[in-house]
């Protein structure tokens, strides 16, 4: 199932099974089948709307992964607990998912994260603080005006989960 919605960057679009969120389009996402959203989708729509609008959202939802490699799914679950505002290195990450030394292989799972923003892989830098890459449509511009929006400065240190801010 598929509903597709305007926010302030331009449509986004939520794919779904009765599990949970399946994919998001991000930004331009193109025109194509629609179905009528649930309570949940309506309020998750609303959530991404008012986030890259620049205002608080609760963007937790129920997400369907099902075929994703169970690396990759500790990845993502590791990635989700990322609070808002922190950011992390691949390594961390990496060492986050019970998996010390696999960078790599984050960068590899990220690049396929068929749900960013709920999977936030906007949060994760490269060694040293530098952005990194993001395979998200708008690419680095897209990840720097995410990582914005949560209060990040340009190429600043990575403050790690549980770091002060």
């Amino acid at each position: 199932m598929r509903h597709s919605f305007e926010t302030p960057w331009g449509r986004c679009a939520l794919h779904w099974t009765p599990r949970g969120v399946r994919r998001v389009e991000f930004p331009p996402a193109p025109a194509g089948a629609e179905d009528p959203p649930t309570p949940s989708i309506r309020r998750l729509a609303r959530a991404i709307r008012d986030f890259l609008g620049g205002r608080p959202a609760d963007l937790g939802a129920d997400l369907d992964l099902e075929g994703t490699p169970p690396f990759a799914r500790r990845v993502y679950e590791s990635l989700r607990r990322t609070p808002a505002g922190r950011t992390l290195s691949y390594g961390d990450l990496a060492g986050l998912a019970g998996t010390p030394g696999a960078a790599r292989a984050v960068g590899t799972a990220l690049r396929r994260n068929p749900v960013p923003i709920l999977v936030p892989c906007h949060r994760v830098l490269a060694a040293g603080g530098r952005i990194g890459g993001f395979s998200a449509p708008g690419g680095l511009d897209s990840k720097r005006r995410l990582l914005a929006l949560e209060g990040w400065e340009a190429e600043a240190p990575v403050r790690p989960v549980g770091a002060a801010r």
